[in-house]
C-alpha cells in the first residue's frame, strides 16, 4: 500500500509542542506517521510515542514509517475523542504533550473507493473508520429534508442547503443515491447556474458536511480537546491543526474556557466562583502555513494551528 502523507505545518507543530528526550507524546491523529516520526526522533530512546487513528490503513502505514524509531512506539486504533481511555489502556494516562491534526487525509481523499471526494465516482461511504455504523449513503437516503438541510448548512456552511436537501429527497423517490456522481449531479441541478460560476466546486461544501456528519468530527474534536486539557501533565502542551472554521472554533473556545474559566458577573470586583486557570494559550491568533508550504502542498492552504500550555491540574 502506498500511503501518501505529507505532514502539514511540521516545523510549527514541533516548535509549539516542544518535545524533549524522555517525553510521553500522544499523536492523536497519527495518519501516515509524518508528524509522529519527527516527534519520535526528538523524544529519543527514553521517550514514548502513542499514535491514535481510527483508520486501520493509516495505522498500518504509520507502523511501517515508525519501524526503527528510537523511542517506544504504541499504536492504538480508535477515535481521538476517546483519547483518555485509549491512553489509560496503553499505560500512559498523562502525556507530556498532545498533537491533533484534524480533517481528512490526502490518502483518504486520493483513494477514490473511500468516497470522500467529488472528483471521482465511487460509493458514497466517507467513513474514516471502515467499521463505522453509518455511511454517507445511509444519511442521504434516510434523513428528512430538514435534517439534510441542517447538516449541509451547519457543517458545510452552504447557502443553497435548503435547495440541495429538497433535490436530494426528490431524487431518492425514484432511485437511491449510491455513488458520488449521483450526489454531484443532484447538487449541480440544485445550485443555480450563476452560483456555479467561479469559486470552489459546487459540491465541495456538501461533501464536507456529509463527511463531518458521518464521522461525528466536531463531536470528536470537542471530546478530544477536552480530554487533552484534562489529562496532559502540568507544563505539557496541546497543539491542534484545523482545516475549516468549524473545527477551529471548537478548539478556540475550548482553549478560551480553560484559560479564562471565571463565570462571575463582570460587576463583581473579585472572583468568587473558585474556577482557576488551567491553560495558557500560546497562539493569540491561529498560525497559518508559510507561502512556501502552500506552494509545495496546496492542501495545507486552509490549515490553522493553535497551541496551549497546561498550567494547573484540571
Amino acid at each position: 500500500m502506498n500511503y501518501l502523507h505529507q505532514p502539514v505545518m511540521l516545523s510549527e507543530a514541533l516548535r509549539y509542542l516542544d518535545p524533549v528526550p524522555g517525553d510521553v507524546i500522544c499523536d492523536a491523529t497519527c495518519g501516515g506517521g509524518g508528524h509522529s516520526l519527527e516527534i519520535a526522533r526528538l523524544i529519543g530512546e527514553s521517550g514514548v510515542l502513542i499514535g491514535i487513528d481510527r483508520d486501520p490503513q493509516a495505522l498500518a502505514a504509520a507502523g511501517k514509517k515508525l519501524e526503527g524509531a528510537p523511542c517506544r512506539v504504541i499504536l492504538a486504533r480508535g477515535n481521538y475523542g476517546d483519547m483518555a481511555a485509549l491512553l489509560s489502556e496503553a499505560g500512559y494516562p498523562n502525556p507530556d504533550g498532545v498533537l491533533f491534526d484534524f480533517g481528512v487525509s490526502s490518502h483518504q481523499l486520493d483513494t477514490a473507493q473511500r468516497g470522500f471526494t467529488y472528483r471521482a465516482d465511487a460509493p458514497l461511504d466517507m467513513r474514516m473508520d471502515p467499521d463505522g455504523p453509518v455511511t454517507a449513503a445511509d444519511i442521504l437516503n434516510t434523513a428528512s429534508a430538514d435534517d439534510l438541510e441542517r447538516i449541509i448548512s451547519e457543517y458545510g456552511e452552504e447557502r443553497w442547503a435548503s435547495r440541495i436537501a429538497e433535490f436530494i429527497v426528490d431524487r431518492r423517490k425514484t432511485a437511491p443515491l449510491r455513488t458520488s456522481s449521483d450526489l454531484v449531479d443532484v447538487i449541480y441541478a440544485a445550485v443555480p447556474r450563476g452560483a456555479r460560476r467561479g469559486g470552489p466546486h459546487p459540491a465541495r461544501r456538501t461533501f464536507q458536511a456529509l463527511r463531518i456528519a458521518v464521522n461525528d468530527e466536531l463531536g470528536s474534536v470537542e471530546r478530544g480537546v477536552a480530554a487533552a486539557v484534562d489529562i496532559v501533565k502540568p507544563g505539557g502542551r496541546i497543539v491542534a491543526i484545523s482545516y475549516h472554521s468549524l473545527e477551529d472554533r471548537v478548539v478556540k473556545e475550548a482553549f478560551r474556557r480553560a484559560e479564562r474559566p471565571c463565570t462571575c458577573p463582570p460587576s463583581l470586583p473579585l472572583c468568587v466562583c473558585g474556577k482557576v486557570k488551567i491553560l495558557e494559550v500560546l497562539t493569540r491568533k491561529p498560525i497559518g502555513p508559510t507561502d512556501e508550504e502552500v506552494r509545495s502542498n496546496p492542501r495545507s492552504r486552509s490549515a490553522k494551528l493553535r497551541a496551549a500550555k497546561k498550567v494547573l491540574v484540571a
